[in-house]
């Protein structure tokens, strides 16, 4: 699970393994498996970057 922040400031966590794409459009957009679009502050780099944390903790040795 990742930690994200939605445009009103609210922050959320999402499951990573059900992220299908992020865009940027300026707005940085996830969009999961099930259809559902999320549209958050952070850039398509830091969601990249936090994915990878996670999968990290998740395998514990490095990608």
């Amino acid at each position: 699970m990742i930690e994200v922040t939605r445009l009103n400031d609210k922050k959320l966590i999402i499951n990573a393994e059900l992220i299908e794409k992020i865009e940027e459009t300026p707005d940085t957009i996830i969009t999961l498996t099930s259809g559902n679009k999320v549209i958050v502050k952070e850039s398509g780099q830091e969601v990249k970057n936090l994915v990878i944390l996670y999968k990290k903790e998740i395998f514990g040795r490095e990608l």
